[in-house]
């Protein structure tokens, strides 16, 4: 399990799945969602969202990255579905790496990176201003978590 969700979760966490027709672990994300095509978030799937859920929120982020971590997508107040839509504008949004309230798609400067989006499924709902950052929204997440299911992926230029 995640060690930074065990670390805010007060409560057991349900294991959720997280998939998509167009992204793949094993295989390069398409250019269409990166800053190299029209850099549109991809369309997921989650299977196992806990029933008590009210909300879900993402975190997609590229370890590789040469300085720290780098954030490509931050997004909270998700309305609970099995499916997320391709270019989802429901929600809220927060700062990204690249300082945008967006998706922001792989786009690494050499080699290959892997992504990882990261899906939660809260107990409510959240209120923090667009200027968040991936540790805001963490610490605002504390103790609400009920799910979590992520989805890796890669890209190289």
């Amino acid at each position: 399990m995640h060690t930074i969700i065990e670390k805010y979760s007060a409560t057991a966490i349900e294991a959720m799945i997280v998939s998509s027709k167009v992204i793949s672990p094993n295989v390069d994300m398409p250019k269409k969602y990166t800053c190299d095509g029209i850099n549109v978030s991809p369309a997921l799937d989650i299977s196992f969202i806990p029933q008590q859920a009210v909300s879900l929120a993402i975190i997609m982020e590229d370890p590789d990255a040469p300085i720290n971590t780098w954030i490509h997508w931050l997004t909270w107040n998700l309305p609970l579905s099995h499916h997320i839509p391709e270019g989802i504008d429901k929600g809220n949004c927060g700062m990204n790496d690249f300082s945008k309230n967006s998706y922001s798609g792989p786009c690494p400067m050499q080699g290959r990176h892997q992504y990882i989006i990261k899906v939660y499924a809260l107990d409510t709902l959240l209120e923090l201003p667009p200027t968040a950052r991936k540790v805001d929204l963490i610490k605002k997440m504390a103790g609400h978590i009920l799910g979590y299911g992520e989805l890796k992926t890669r890209y190289s230029r």
